[in-house]
């Protein structure tokens, strides 16, 4: 495993990261998928998460040198925590997550974590489900009615994440964001983050114009995520004939892979899809341009990206 300066913080994060999403049967997300209301609901733990599987996928991460592992939901963290005390690392790891339902459009304006009260209530009733005593990187994501509705919102979360520090619940704080390039800029410029958490993929290259240089230029860590389009690659591939999803995986990867972000976070369903995804990050091969222009010249993939870069720039 290769392992990476995270931006200024002082560690050195696995090129590759594991994310805590399980999955069913058709490829979907367990949790979103089932019951998205219950899913995001802060205390709701659904059962069957963190069984005989994922604990083999822990298993393959200690053996490929893995050390940084995000999770979203509470049954996620939970099964996370439960995990890792059954099967302690050998090494040292750090754990990204967010404070549930306080994030995105889960609470209107993002207002409840500018409540430090609630806002450190909540990160300690987290630790308590990852069971450790702090969180390394607290995921704040972020939409964009929060700083038009409140001016002086990020100055105030900042005040928060800086007491959340100095008791020592958390070390780090990544800037995230589902409303695009104005929203991440705001937030990395206000001072108030270590790193910045991303959509970067063949079918999201937004964040490479000015996003992601302007964290190199702060000297943050960069995190990106949702490589295979949370799926959508592998039916936009069934749509054209590109059937061979491993190869399509790999393509996909290795794109990635050479924009070098810090770490690049993988949902996997088993030990083996894991091991393939660290065996393209490590060999650093030249993505696969065939298959690359087949999947660009598709009308699925011209339909997702050309939505998802208007997302992005929606603000510009």
């Amino acid at each position: 495993m290769r392992y990476v300066p995270f931006g200024k913080t002082g560690i050195e994060v696995s090129q590759i990261a594991l994310g805590g999403h399980e999955y069913l049967r058709d490829g979907r997300s367990r949790g979103f998928n089932e019951d998205m209301a219950k899913a995001v609901t802060p205390g709701f733990i659904a059962p069957g998460f963190g069984g005989p599987q994922r604990r083999e996928v822990l298993k393959a991460a200690y053996d490929l040198g893995i050390n940084y592992f995000d999770v979203t939901i509470d049954s996620e963290k939970e099964a996370l925590g439960r995990n890792l005390a059954e099967l302690p690392p050998p090494y040292p790891v750090y754990i990204q997550t967010r404070p549930e339902g306080m994030c995105y459009g889960y609470d209107p304006g993002n207002r409840k974590m500018l409540d430090y009260a609630l806002l450190r209530a909540e990160v300690v009733r987290t630790l308590g489900l990852i069971r450790r005593e702090t969180i390394d990187c607290l995921n704040i994501g972020l939409l964009k009615h929060s700083i038009d509705e409140t001016p002086d919102y990020l100055p105030r979360l900042a005040d928060n994440l800086a007491e959340l520090r100095r008791e020592g619940l958390i070390r780090f704080a990544v800037a995230d964001s589902f409303s695009g390039e104005r929203l991440y800029l705001t937030e990395l410029n206000s001072g108030a983050f270590d790193a910045v958490n991303l959509d970067l993929s063949l079918g999201e290259q937004a964040g490479l114009r000015a996003v992601v240089p302007r964290a190199r230029e702060l000297g943050l860590g960069v995190v990106a995520r949702e490589v295979f389009f949370k799926s959508e690659l592998f039916t936009i591939g069934d749509s054209i004939g590109l059937t061979d999803r491993a190869r399509l995986a790999a393509a996909a990867l290795a794109w990635v892979v050479r924009q070098h972000p810090d770490t690049i976070i993988v949902g996997v369903d088993n030990a083996e899809q894991l091991r393939a995804n660290v065996a393209t990050a490590l060999e650093d091969r030249a993505p696969d341009a065939e298959l690359i222009a087949r999947l660009e010249a598709s009308d699925g993939f011209r339909s997702y990206a050309g939505t998802r870069r208007a997302h992005f720039f929606e603000d510009v």
